[in-house]
């Protein structure tokens, strides 16, 4: 029996994906070998990579004038690579502060270049956290680019908007890539990690608009340029082929799911239902004010926090893993990714609620 997986990253994988993987694993495709001992310039792999970045581009609908990069080193190399790509002729960025993913973001920029720090998150008059009015926000006039979080995955702090700006907007879309729709060109720069809606982890998106590919420093390694990749199909080196593979098989899975406006709506049924619950509960509780919860990672405390231990581990034992709220934080998060289930979240709900008679 598989276990309804709540981790924040790596995260829950679709189980179709894992079986056609899993049928492939010895003999793809009847080569007689593992796609994992194939070579990634072969004509075999560069279809195979060819199809994930084209399903992909069907998926988002990214214009042709959009380069689609499939790199390493998780979003957090991307905290340097950005920088080092885009500040090369203005080294000026703004970096919108929202949580814990977006200030390790600014704290890499400042390493290349003079960065403006706009203060977003905020407590709303309940003590709610929040994100403040665009209309407060210190922007730059003469930025290189403007950089946010979408989805703080730590704090479960979600923008409720696109942030305006004449500047090319830089956007970490980690833990909310493919979970709703977006438009793509009102991007300079999407980047996400690919271990939360996306695949294994060990691999990187990178969607850079074409304008911005000469825009890099002098200094930059090779490896890290977006310029070179772009030129290169993504292989400078060898890329991360088994997670490009199965990033791939993810692709097809949410194309035959009817598309990221369909996953939307199932994300919207989860997130309506566990919030729904938490929401009624005098027993748990909801740091988040409700327009900037995240569809994606929904954080919540007990009201007697010495329970903590006994939830996990009963919920351990009704197959809920990886409810435990990030180090940082504490407390509770469900990650309900694409993956997961709407009769998993069920699941969840049910078990906090029978949790809640008994220990009220």
């Amino acid at each position: 029996m598989r276990a309804y997986n709540f981790c924040a990253g790596p995260a829950a994988l679709p189980t179709a994906v894992l079986e056609k993987a899993q049928a492939e694993m010895l003999d793809w495709q009847g080569k007689g070998l593992s796609i994992m001992e194939m070579s990634h310039r072969s004509a075999d792999y560069v279809a195979v990579a060819e199809k994930a970045e084209a399903d992909l581009r069907k998926l988002m609908n990214i214009p042709d004038n959009y380069k689609v990069l499939f790199l390493q080193g998780g979003a957090s190399l991307q905290f340097s690579a950005i920088p080092l790509n885009l500040l090369g002729k203005n080294n000026k960025a703004d970096y919108i502060h929202t949580g814990i993913w977006s200030e390790k973001a600014l704290k890499e920029a400042k390493r290349y270049g003079d960065i403006n720090v706009v203060e977003a998150g905020i407590q709303d008059q309940d003590g709610k956290l929040a994100i403040s009015e665009p209309s407060t926000w210190n922007l730059s006039k003469d930025a290189a680019y403007v950089h946010y979080a979408d989805n703080e995955t730590i704090g479960g702090l979600q923008f409720n908007h696109i942030p305006e700006t004449d500047k090319p907007l830089v956007a970490d879309l980690s833990s909310s890539i493919l979970a709703a729709p977006i438009d793509v060109t009102k991007f300079g720069l999407i980047y996400a990690g690919a271990q939360k809606n996306i695949g294994p982890a060990g691999l990187t998106l990178v969607i850079i608009r074409d304008d911005l590919l000469g825009q890099a420093m002098d200094s930059i390694p090779s490896i890290l340029k977006y310029a070179d990749q772009a030129k290169n199909d993504s292989m400078v080196n060898t890329p991360s082929t088994y997670a490009w593979y199965l990033s791939g098989l993810v692709f097809e899975w949410l194309l035959e799911q009817g598309g990221v406006e369909a996953m939307h709506q199932v994300n919207l049924a989860k997130a309506e239902l566990l919030y729904g619950y938490i929401d009624a509960s005098d027993f748990y509780a909801n740091p988040i004010a409700k327009e900037y919860r995240s569809i994606m990672n929904v954080p919540f405390t007990l009201a007697k926090p010495e329970l903590e231990k006994q939830f996990l581990a009963e919920a351990e034992a009704k197959h809920l893993l990886n409810l435990a709220g990030h180090r940082s934080v504490g407390g509770m998060r469900a990650s309900i990714y694409n993956a997961v289930p709407l009769e998993g979240v069920q699941a969840l709900v049910n078990f906090m609620d029978d949790f809640a008679k008994r220990n009220a």
